[in-house]
Order: structure tokens, then sequence, then C-alpha cells
């Protein structure tokens, strides 16, 4: 299979399609150097974006956040994508946003010169997790520590957010696993390397308060899920010690979507039945 830069279709950069190999970025573009980058990842079904607007809302928040403000409205960021999916004639497929500080007067820490650019991208992209789909992820704990608010805006969906996601990725591949469970700088639970997490017990679910995750959109609507279903949701403070006293554990992502949880390090999980159910009721909501 050919890389992601060599590819047939269009791109949308900075107000116009492009053909996909020709969309291209100096070396010398700030976010290469600084991480001035934030993005959004978004689903395609049945020719309808999922949650889309919500989407390129939170990418101009988090661009405000990140003293990066984004040169389009809503409706534009709307529109780009619009063009994308239908330039590539795509009805199922996955949506990257991104936006970045540019090449410009500035090449140091400082980049207030440089233009913000932003480009889309659409594409195929099956199961984030295979076929742990069914018979549920195994899950790495990662060394490394969601960090405190008050170093980096954990509220943002920011690319330097990822760079210990990757790396804990890497390490949880090389053990076998499909992804890694993060704790915060607290040491509570936090999330995965790209997608947040709930448990079950006792016909209750529990999930980690998201004051040092982001909140994320899928995470956001399986909680209304539950609730509609009368399920108790408690949004709190996990302790690692914590997770052997639960039964059925499930990921939520826009790639992810609602991916279950077999294993994390040495504690067991059960593909239950509100897991089962709640990924099913995910997957004609995001189809209807």
């Amino acid at each position: 299979m050919s890389g992601y830069d060599d590819r047939d279709g269009k791109i949308w950069m900075d107000g116009q399609l492009v053909d996909w190999r020709d969309a291209n970025v100096h070396i010398l573009t700030h976010a290469l150097h600084y991480a001035s980058s934030v993005f959004e990842g978004e689903r395609l079904y049945n020719g309808k974006i999922f949650l889309s607007r919500k989407h390129s809302e939170r990418l101009l928040k988090s661009g405000e956040m990140m003293d990066m403000p984004i040169p389009y409205t809503v409706d534009e960021i709307e529109a780009a994508k619009q063009a994308v999916v239908d330039a590539n004639g795509l009805t199922d497929a996955y949506v990257r946003v991104v936006a970045w500080r540019g090449v410009g007067e500035d090449m140091g820490v400082s980049s207030a010169r440089n233009p913000v650019r932003m480009a889309v991208a659409a594409w195929s992209w099956g199961d984030y997790y295979g076929d742990a789909k069914m018979q549920g992820a195994k899950l790495d704990i990662a060394k490394w520590k969601r960090p405190s608010p008050e170093t980096i805006p954990t509220a943002a969906k920011a690319a330097g957010l990822y760079m210990i996601c990757t790396m804990s990725k890497h390490a949880a591949e090389a053990k076998g696993c499909s992804d890694a469970l993060f704790m915060d700088y607290r040491g509570y639970v936090a999330e995965a390397t790209g997608a947040n997490v709930f448990f079950v017990k006792d016909g209750e679910v529990h999930t980690p308060l998201p004051d040092a995750i982001l909140n994320g959109l899928t995470r956001q609507t399986v909680i209304g899920m539950l609730q509609d279903k009368g399920v108790t949701v408690h949004e709190r403070h996990i302790m690692p010690e914590e997770l052997e006293g639960f039964e059925q554990c499930w990921l939520t992502g826009s790639a992810a979507e609602v991916t279950p949880v077999g294993q994390i390090g040495e504690h067991m999980f059960e593909v239950g039945a509100l897991t089962r159910e709640i990924a099913q009721d995910y997957e004609k909501l995001v189809r209807s």
C-alpha cells in the first residue's frame, strides 16, 4: 500500500482544492519545529459527518487556546469539509482538519507574524483497533502521565499533547497490545492515547472526570446515551487500584468509536451486555 503522501484525490488547503500529492508545506514551517498545530478527527457515515459543527467549533477553540486564531468561520470550515468529501466521492470516511502556524518572518519560538494555515483531508478508514472491536482491545499501562492543566492547555486538541501518546502506543504495540492507558499527573486514571475510557460495575458506569484530559465529543455523546437509558454515570476521579473491581470497560473516540476493552495490564474485563449495547446503539446513531 502506498504512503499517505502518494495517493490520488484532492485535499483542501488554504481555500482551494489541490492534488493530493501537491499538498505540501515548507521544511521551516513553524508547526514542524514547535508543535503550533491543532486538529480534528471526524467520521463520515452515509455521506454525513457526525457532529461536524461541534468539531469545527472545537477546532476554533483549540486555536484560541494555543494563541493561534484560525482565519476561518465554522461555516467556512464546514464548506471546506464538504468540498473534500464531494471531490473525493466519499460516503464513509475519516476526515482530518488541521490548522497550523506556517512559514513566515519568524523562525524562533515566537511566531506571531507567521500565517495560520488550514487543510482538510479525508480517506477511507476501517476500525481503528481492527478486530478488537469484537473481542476487546488489550491495553498496556503507559509509563508517561497526562500533564497538569497548569503546564499545557489540556482542553485543546493540540498536536504537542500527542507526543507521549505516540511513544506510549509504540511501547504498547511492541508488547502485543492495541493501545495504552494513561494515569494523570495526580495518579488518577486518565485516558488512552486517543480515546476516553469507561468502566462498568454493578450496572453503573464510571468514567474519569475530564479536568486534565480532552472531554471528547464521542465521550459526551455516550454519556448522554447512557443517561437516556437510565444508566447511572459517575464522572469522577478513579484510582488505578479500582481497575481490579470493574467488570466491563470500553473506549470512545471519533476514530475508536465505541471499542470494548478485554484487558488493561493484568486486569481482565468481560465484553458484556452493556458494552455491546452501547456499541450497537452508537453505530445506529451515527448512521441515522
